[in-house]
């Protein structure tokens, strides 16, 4: 899977979260909780569904790797299936 396809799943669940956020405009080295104005538990979904749509692995020890759009990116261009 390409970081572009991965790029595009990220952005779908991610307006699936919060769809009034613009993506071309967010700072994407930011955290992602306090760049789009998302709570912990809305943080959850966005990890369960990209982990459960990428078959990919994403323990909670983990997290703090995926604090932006951009760690996220680097997680699952290596994790991902």
């Amino acid at each position: 899977m390409t970081q572009s396809d991965l790029r595009e799943i990220l952005i779908k669940h991610l307006g699936g979260i919060a769809p009034e956020i613009d993506i071309a405009t967010i700072n994407t080295t930011a955290d992602l909780r306090d760049e789009c104005d998302i709570d912990s538990m809305d943080f959850l979904k966005l990890i369960t569904a990209l982990g459960r749509e990428l078959s990919c692995p994403m323990p909670e020890a983990d997290y703090d790797q995926m604090r932006s759009f951009d760690d996220m990116l680097g997680y699952l261009k290596t994790y991902a299936a």
